[in-house]
């Protein structure tokens, strides 16, 4: 077969897998006495506070919405998150061994157990696909930076044994690859484009952007919830998903091939953000919650029975001003003036206010705000905070659009403070936010059918986001004895200023008195790091929670 038609082929597919899926939703449909079921005895109801488009955690939209948040337990990562912060090896699915040297090596090993919800084993397959769209992120529409260090993924198709080959002196941030939400089953990719995984297999180790390209499209595309296709989105976690609800909930059901041990609540219904808290709390379906409003109104404090405990914390995330890669805002000297308005102390006061707790200004790139170097950066990081009108009004009369996932008071307020510290500087800064942007609707450079590159302009010109140091830039070295290397990096980012840090990311978890082991955590995978484990037992008085990962 010819590549062109394969091409052509793509977008018949692509049709057909659209008409599956509103044909699946359909028939999904609960008749109305089911619904009233289910109001009187909801299911275990988990709450995230953005919105659930894609399980996708890798692509430039899953990233924007913390996907990881309910695709960590559909692909778990290789590592697991503790609620301290640990990388703790995920055993059940892979064992690893680091080989150091100036070109390092890591050895991974699949378990033979590891298989996928339709029962097709878990291969190298499946991470190559994930390698390569790490790799090329002007294809694939991907947003996986910690790839930046590799040089090479060898592995034969179908084996549960791959190597990751670094470049020269990198890598040291190794095991954050792979992680929850970014390794997709290769074979239901190859299922939809119709060709064998072998084929697939060989297009994805071939670099050619015509072979990509097909592959790409499904990557990005055909894991949206909004059009929710069952044959491609099969787990190898604890979960799968098992139907997409009218408002955007996603129902998960115990996966039964999944190799470790099985989830405690065999059902559960994970909500988005712009679902009614208020009402999912009044109904008993919030159970477990990462709260979009930070003081919501349907919680009294002082009432003698709460089911729900709710509390707001700073997170151990940053969140910061990020830039495109091409047009007027991938110019580091047009990002430094327009930093030299913003006032980051300004902008935690702001989130501060909306929050109800104490904010802090987190200025640094390449660390969290709470790791025990950062004080040993703010040299770097400190003198950048200042602001400098008369450098500012190099732009004046320019025009900034920000955005941001989905409304909200708070990210609205941070907005605001930066349009009122720019002005002076005859900078106009206006939230566009709307229903919600993400990092897909930045200016980029997207590929032609035929290869040739596309310039789109893009909706937003600069998106607040949080992101963790940790996954957002490669290091030269984690080492506190090399403290020097990490000083030089944080003052080349502060130069090139991919993203201007800005303060942490407050959480709001709210979390009912009768479930067990639920572990307030605010990185990447939000509170439902240990879903799995959870269990609502409504006859408990006073549940311990567990803090053993699993």
């Amino acid at each position: 077969m010819t590549r062109h038609s394969r091409s052509l082929r793509m977008k018949r597919i692509l049709g057909a897998i659209a008409a599956a899926s509103v044909a699946f939703a359909s028939a999904c449909t609960q008749p109305d006495n089911q619904e009233d079921a289910d109001e009187e005895h909801p299911a275990f109801g988990y709450q995230v506070a953005s919105e659930l488009r894609t399980t996708n955690a890798g692509s430039l939209e899953g990233v924007s919405t913390a996907a990881q948040a309910l695709s960590g337990s559909l692909y778990p990562g290789v590592y697991v998150p503790g609620p301290q912060g640990q990388m703790i090896p995920n055993t059940d699915l892979v064992r690893m061994q680091e080989i150091p040297g100036p070109v390092r090596r890591v050895n991974y090993t699949l378990s033979d157990s590891a298989v996928f919800s339709d029962g097709t084993p878990v291969t190298c397959s499946d991470y190559l696909l994930a390698f390569t769209a790490g790799t090329n992120p002007g294809i694939f529409g991907s947003h996986m930076p910690l790839f930046e260090d590799t040089a090479k993924l060898t592995c034969a198709p179908g084996s549960k044994d791959f190597t990751l080959i670094f470049k020269e002196g990198r890598g040291a941030r190794w095991r954050g690859l792979f992680e929850a939400g970014t390794v997709l089953p290769a074979h239901a990719v190859a299922n939809q484009l119709q060709i064998p995984l072998d084929e697939l297999h060989q297009d994805l180790l071939s670099e050619n952007l015509t072979d990509l390209q097909p592959i790409a499209q499904v990557w990005r595309e055909g894991f949206d919830l909004r059009n929710f296709n069952p044959e491609l989105q099969v787990s190898f976690g604890p979960y799968a998903v098992a139907r997409v609800g009218e408002q955007g909930e996603v129902v998960l059901r115990a996966n039964e091939f999944y190799y470790g041990d099985a989830p405690q609540e065999p059902e559960l219904v994970v909500w988005p953000g712009s679902a009614d808290s208020a009402h999912l709390a009044e109904t008993g379906g919030l159970v477990v919650g990462d709260l979009r409003d930070l003081t919501p109104d349907w919680y009294d404090p002082n009432a003698e029975i709460n089911r729900l405990t709710v509390e707001t914390m700073v997170g151990e995330l940053t969140e910061a001003l990020m830039f495109p890669e091409v047009g007027t805002w991938s110019q580091p000297a047009n990002r430094q003036a327009l930093s030299k308005c913003v006032d980051p102390r300004r902008v935690a006061e702001a989130s501060s206010s909306v929050a109800g707790i104490d904010v802090p200004v987190t200025p640094l790139h390449i660390v969290q705000h709470g790791d025990p170097l950062a004080k040993r950066l703010m040299g770097e990081a400190g003198p950048n905070l200042n602001v400098d009108i008369s450098r500012a009004s190099e732009l004046a009369g320019t025009e900034v659009r920000i955005g941001y996932a989905y409304p909200n008071e708070r990210y609205a307020a941070m907005v605001e403070s930066i349009r009122q510290s720019c002005e002076p500087a005859g900078i106009t800064i206006i939230d566009v936010t709307g229903d919600g942007k993400t990092l897909a609707d930045l200016p980029r450079i997207e590929y032609g059918e035929w290869g040739q590159e596309i310039w789109t302009e893009g909706e937003v010109d600069v998106i607040l986001h949080a992101i963790d140091p940790m996954r957002e830039y490669p290091a030269t070295t984690n080492r506190s004895q090399e403290i020097g290397l990490l000083r030089a990096q944080e003052k080349t980012l502060w130069q090139e200023l991919p993203s201007l840090p800005l303060a942490a990311q407050p959480a709001t978890f709210a979390i009912d008195r009768n479930v067990s082991n639920v572990v307030p955590y605010t990185g990447l995978s939000g509170i439902g790091w240990n879903m799995n484990r959870w269990y609502l037992d409504p006859g408990a008085e006073a549940p311990e929670e567990s803090t053993e990962p699993k």
